[in-house]
């Protein structure tokens, strides 16, 4: 509806590019040297101890948000069934079997999200079949969508930047496998293998579906500009020309599992990158113990925590301030990102000085990769002011750009006092 059916499948086109880029850095990475500490460790180690504090924190605090926005909207989805009960019932149940899922076991983790991720993917693959079928047998359709008003390019280059933003936030979460790589038997082929994988189910998943949504849905069907309710997903919208009433069940129940898939994880990304950084700064502190099954119970009971104080704000001025910090955590995400490929850069040039006869998994297209993803991401943060409009308060659009300030804040911090301390305490 922003960019037109061409300016969405360039923009998700050229942002899977830049994943793989930083994929293939983080993949290298993780493969010299696994660690559940990931971008953070690595930020400590190839760039600077200011760097890993920051890169480290930020994305903690990210992620933590990120699991009281998953679980507020999976609540919020009970609701299409259960319109008479309150959300917060729903709040605390789904809060509660994550946190549960997560103390025991990494292995119990994994077989949730394995599960949870089958149904997932064979929705989409079910999608993707039935949409082509339905291309091949009415091409007139995708001709007429491709070139209805000013097709393929909806509003030119402003909506083919927006679409850039949506896609960009769509893909992240691939960098995930890091934090997995200290936890794997055999990093150098587990590792590898997961970067191709999560690559190209995401990339052709994405792009494929994207397309058969451009191909059967005219960009200018007001419909996909009301994204308030599940009914108006693109995804119902064709799924209902096949299983009819029950599209809105069926696409509901999968939008649901996405979204406790996607607070599964955060969660347990999360609390691994606060038991890093607990370890990292002060082993004797109790967040740095690990439980009989190797789980960072009270780094993962400090996540969920600040998760369900997130989760209480959007109780507050109509949910005002719980806006606000998932939009700077979104932003956020982007500034790891960035944080992937400086880091990899410096790992070569610094680090192994360019020698890369130890690297058992070399990143792809080096340097040049690096200096492309630097530049892009940049230019996704910079141009969300082309998002702006008219509706948004004041608050709303400064929460974007305050999405890059808690990494420099604490790069500050940890560079002007806390380094100056610790380097005085050396002297002691």
């Amino acid at each position: 509806a922003l960019g037109g059916p061409g300016g969405a499948m360039i923009g998700y086109l050229l942002i899977s590019i830049i994943v793989y880029f930083l994929m293939t850095s983080l993949g290298e990475l993780s493969v010299y040297r696994p660690s559940s500490g990931s971008l953070c460790d690595y930020g400590y180690e190839y760039v600077s101890e200011s760097f890993g504090f920051a890169m480290g924190y930020n994305y903690w605090l990210s992620w933590a948000i990120t699991i009281a926005a998953e679980i507020s909207a999976a609540s919020l989805t009970m609701a299409y069934w259960f319109p008479h009960i309150h959300s917060l019932y729903f709040s605390i149940l789904f809060f509660s079997i994550i946190v549960l899922f997560n103390i025991f076991s990494v292995r119990l983790y994994g077989e949730l999200e394995y599960m949870m991720s089958f149904i997932k993917v064979a929705v989409i693959i079910v999608f993707i079949v039935l949409g082509f079928c339905v291309i091949f047998s009415k091409p007139d359709t995708v001709v007429h969508n491709f070139t209805i008003g000013d097709a393929p390019f909806h509003n030119g280059m402003m909506g083919f930047i927006s679409v850039f933003l949506f896609a960009g936030y769509a893909f992240q979460g691939t960098e995930l496998i890091g934090v997995a790589s200290g936890e794997v038997k055999e990093p150098e082929k587990a590792i590898p293998r997961a970067v191709k994988m999560v690559f190209w189910r995401i990339s052709l998943f994405y792009i494929l579906s994207v397309f058969v949504v451009s191909a059967l849905l005219p960009y200018s069907d007001p419909r996909l500009l009301n994204q308030n309710n599940v009914l108006t997903s693109p995804y119902t919208l064709l799924f209902s020309s096949y299983l009819g009433r029950y599209a809105g069940d069926c696409i509901n129940f999968i939008i649901l599992i996405a979204l406790l898939s996607a607070a599964n994880a955060s969660l347990y990304s999360s609390s691994r990158v606060l038991w890093f950084l607990a370890q990292r700064n002060k082993k004797s502190s109790p967040i740095a113990k690990l439980s009989n099954q190797g789980v960072p119970t009270l780094a993962l009971y400090i996540t969920a925590f600040i998760g369900a104080l997130a989760f209480m704000s959007s109780f507050i001025k109509n949910g005002q301030l719980f806006t606000i910090l998932v939009t700077i955590a979104s932003i956020s995400c982007f500034v790891a990102w960035w944080g992937i490929a400086i880091i990899h850069y410096q790992f070569r040039t610094k680090y192994l000085k360019n020698k890369t006869d130890k690297l058992l998994y070399k990143a792809k297209f080096y340097p040049y990769s690096q200096l492309i993803a630097v530049s892009v991401i940049s230019l996704i943060v910079i141009a969300q002011f082309i998002t702006f409009d008219s509706s948004m308060s004041f608050l709303d659009k400064l929460a974007v750009y305050l999405g890059t300030l808690p990494f420099f804040v604490l790069y500050a911090w940890h560079k002007l006092f806390l380094n100056k301390k610790v380097n005085q305490n050396n002297k002691i």
